[in-house]
């Protein structure tokens, strides 16, 4: 496989405490910026995996970790919001597969705290209780790469030579694709009376508020479109995956990723409807995707330039992952409840700001079948106020009525399949009149 065709890596060193959105933009945006910019191809659409050290996990073992999930979703939500805000401002798609100039970016949180010091062992694909990986695990699984950027400071030179040291003996990489990359300062506020302190090459570590763990569950599930997937779409995907409660070796059966995708009759009324993915396309997106969070193999993907294995059945599209632990399933929904009135042993339905009225609906639902509630997660809505506020500092100018009302419609354009729709109308539309038109 040409490099040239293989996805590129960020490597972004752990987030500033508390991880505001003002705070991951002023430490993340330079190397987001450019990482983005670099990945852009004229020539095709690309893909980067920004994997960000998440240093939050604790547990008696190695595997069996605890997390707070609020914690990973709203890191999750800032990177995605920084990511789309840059694509508009860099005039780069967001979409899975959109064609020539677009970047599909997807983070990954990396099981990794640079005060733990490593044994010094090869990389092995380590099983654990979570989605989430460490970082010689996903050393020995992610590979390979085109480019690999890493930040300039000293914790992020730290991660990346770490990196290096794991990835060396499962994969070649050559200096040219090391490259270098500017970041902003990390501010690190401790909260048991210590002082706040910040540069662009260090951070000082500060006590942690601790947070109540996450019961993570067998049974996870969620709902929605998922047409022309975008960065809002992976927000979703990517946390409710966090929540599934991954069985280690003979430990017992597989946990279950539900995904209810809306059926094409249900949106034939929609904008611009001629323009609406097909259901086995958008299925197929969502598992392509999710490979990118649950598929560990000390093959990498060199030699699954097809994507996973998918089991395709009319409306119903299986996957499994990390040796059959983790079961996707994308189900196509005809109604609002789908699969969650059917199924009495989902445990979890995860649901957006927008749609928490749906999941109300639902247990009220399961409570007249007699059966128990599901415990709802809500995922941050991508905010266009939060958009306006991160272009600003990007620009690092003060930001005019008119002039926020604009970034507010491009960063619709970014999160909103809708809008996406239309750029595609807008430009068959365009293209027909060009070739129609008389010499």
């Amino acid at each position: 496989m040409a490099r040239s065709n293989l996805p590129s890596l960020l490597l972004l060193p752990s987030p500033p405490e508390p991880a505001s959105q003002a705070a991951l933009g002023t430490a993340y945006r330079p190397s987001l910026e450019m990482a983005l910019a670099r990945t852009r191809s004229d020539a095709r659409s690309a893909t980067l995996i920004v994997a960000v050290t998440f240093p939050f996990l604790s547990g008696p073992s190695q595997e069996s970790k605890r997390f707070a999930w609020p914690d990973a979703q709203s890191l999750l939500a800032g990177l995605y919001t920084i990511i789309a805000v840059l694509c508009e401002k860099l005039h780069i798609g967001t979409d899975v597969d959109g064609g020539p100039g677009t970047v599909d970016a997807r983070v990954v949180l990396l099981d990794h705290d640079r005060d733990r010091a490593f044994p010094d062992f090869l990389p092995i694909i380590e099983p654990n209780n979570t989605v989430l990986v460490d970082l010689p695990s996903f050393a020995a699984a992610y590979h390979p790469w085109n480019n690999i950027f890493y930040v300039q400071s000293g914790a992020g030179t730290q991660l990346k030579n770490l990196y290096f040291k794991f990835a060396q003996t499962v994969q070649k990489i050559a200096d040219e694709q090391l490259v270098p990359l500017d970041g902003g300062p990390t501010l690190h506020v401790g909260t048991t009376g210590g002082t706040a302190s910040g540069t662009a090459s260090g951070v000082v570590t500060p006590s942690r508020i601790m947070h109540i763990p996450t019961t993570l569950h067998k049974v996870v599930c969620l709902g929605g479109t998922f047409d022309y997937l975008h960065p809002g779409h992976k927000l979703l995907l990517t946390a409710g995956a966090l929540l599934l409660d991954v069985p280690t070796p003979l430990s017992g059966p597989p946990c279950e990723y539900v995904i209810g995708i809306t059926g094409d009759e249900l949106l034939r009324n929609k904008k611009y409807a001629e323009f609406v993915q097909p259901w086995d396309e958008r299925a197929r997106s969502v598992i392509f995707f999710l490979s990118s969070i649950l598929d560990l193999s000390r093959d990498g993907w060199e030699e699954k330039t097809m994507g996973p294995e998918i089991q395709e059945n009319d409306g119903d599209f299986q996957a499994t992952f990390r040796n059959g632990a983790i079961v996707v399933q994308c189900v196509r929904i005809h109604n609002a409840f789908g699969p969650t009135i059917e199924r009495q042993d989902i445990t979890c339905l995860v649901v957006s700001g927008e749609t928490r009225s749906g999941g109300r609906a639902v247990n009220d639902k399961r409570a007249a079948l007699g059966w128990l509630p599901l415990e709802t997660f809500e995922v941050d809505v991508l905010s266009a106020d939060d958009a306006v506020a991160e272009m600003a500092a990007a620009a690092g100018t003060f930001t005019s009525a008119s002039a926020a009302a604009a970034v507010a419609e491009n960063f619709d354009a970014k999160i909103s399949s809708t809008a996406i729709r239309r750029q595609r109308a807008e430009a068959a539309a365009a293209k027909t009149s060009s070739s129609g038109a008389a010499p």
